[in-house]
């Protein structure tokens, strides 16, 4: 089983940084990488030509294995989850009267997509609503399966909500989606990398994922798997690397109308960043090293006794069947004002979030017994 992988990172000591799902630590590895890129770039002669492609698609490659794909070119490089969905929103044909089925308070960038594309085709937005008590995960994807019938055009969802760590029944609502011929539509960003994803078997029409939480990877890049119903779709973009032939910078001038096959052709224009892409590819590599079935072992044995004392202070939490291991949220009771204990526990550099009504814990294999002691410590001491 995995342990503490604490030394690969940069973390100092007396920081107890339970915040992934905010934005991860690289790892040594990915600054390294980083720091060889910016020194590449001061010598542009040592980039070839060929460079412009072979790290994009060792990502792809990465990524593709990570997400249990055989296709690497099912993978495109993105600069951020809003890229990819409006990819998938200029590829889905709508018709009015349709409808798109979204979960309450879903993250924006899986939202505002669909909100937008409403307004300009008639189509109704579904927004599905969980039972208002703390267990609520089996109802809420019952409900969403519910909401999801013929006129459904795409159902947007995640594996874990971002606010608490709610789990949904992929698998199941995916299957709904597919019955109902819609697009299932994936943001992965709080999830892969942290907890096992399998394309194969789950299907999602489109996957898409930011590098910048639990991937490792730096900001502003991501990576995103566009299945069969995407084949031969326009991209946003008309840059050079999305058609055919462009590795042969000589010729460049003779243009193609041909686009690179799958999921190339979406890629973002100067998707060959020579900084991010070599760190993105370190952060993959990493990811991959370890099993991610152990990383929410790992988590979950970590946290185990914070959730006993969190109840005995009063907090409410999803059960542990519906809940990440990885990402969670504490419902503070009436008696405490969560803003003074997120200002007490910057004070004593703990570092989580405020999402909603829920402290946002999340935890990674970085972590350890004295980080969430601390935790516990000021929970104690602000829920008297």
């Amino acid at each position: 089983m995995l342990t503490s992988q604490r030394d690969l990172f940069a973390l100092p000591e007396d920081t107890h940084y339970l915040n992934c799902a905010y934005m991860s630590p690289i790892p040594k590895t990915v600054a390294d990488a980083g720091m060889t890129g910016i020194a590449r770039k001061q010598v542009p002669s040592q980039i070839m030509p060929e460079d412009f492609f072979t790290d994009s698609n060792r990502a792809r490659a990465l990524f593709a294995q990570l997400v249990n794909t055989p296709e690497a070119q099912r993978i495109a490089i993105l600069p951020a989850v809003s890229y990819g969905m409006a990819v998938v929103a200029h590829n889905t044909l709508f018709e009015a009267g349709q409808n798109i089925v979204v979960a309450h308070e879903q993250f924006p960038s899986n939202v505002y997509p669909w909100h937008v594309v409403a307004q300009m085709h008639g189509l109704e937005v579904r927004t599905v609503k969980p039972p208002v008590r703390l267990h609520r995960g089996d109802e809420w994807s019952t409900r969403i399966l519910e909401a999801v019938d013929r006129n459904t055009v795409i159902v947007a969802s995640a594996p874990v909500h971002w606010t608490d760590g709610t789990c949904f029944d992929l698998e199941a609502i995916g299957t709904r989606a597919r019955d109902c011929d819609a697009a299932f539509i994936v943001d992965g960003t709080q999830a892969v990398g942290a907890m096992p994803f399998d394309v194969e078997r789950l299907k999602p029409d489109a996957l898409i994922c930011a590098a910048y939480k639990w991937l490792l990877g730096p900001y502003s890049i991501g990576l995103g798997y566009f299945g069969p119903r995407y084949d031969g779709g326009k991209p946003l973009e008309n840059h050079t690397f999305a058609r055919v032939g462009s590795e042969d910078f000589r010729n460049l001038v003779n243009y193609s109308d041909q686009y690179r096959p799958g999921a190339e052709r979406y890629d973002v224009g100067e998707h060959a960043n020579f900084v991010l892409t070599p760190m993105l590819i370190a952060a993959l590599e990493q990811v991959l090293r370890w099993n991610l079935d152990e990383v929410q072992q790992y988590c979950r044995t970590l946290t185990a006794e914070l959730f006993v004392e969190a109840e005995a202070l009063g907090f409410g939490f999803e059960r542990e069947k519906w809940r990440s291991a990885h990402l969670f949220g504490l419902y503070a009771p009436e008696s405490v004002d969560l803003a003074t204990v997120f200002a007490r526990l910057r004070e004593r550099k703990v570092f989580v979030s405020l999402r909603g009504r829920a402290l946002r814990i999340s935890p990674h294999l970085y972590n350890n017994a004295t980080d969430v002691a601390a935790l516990v410590e000021v929970l104690r001491a602000e829920s008297r």
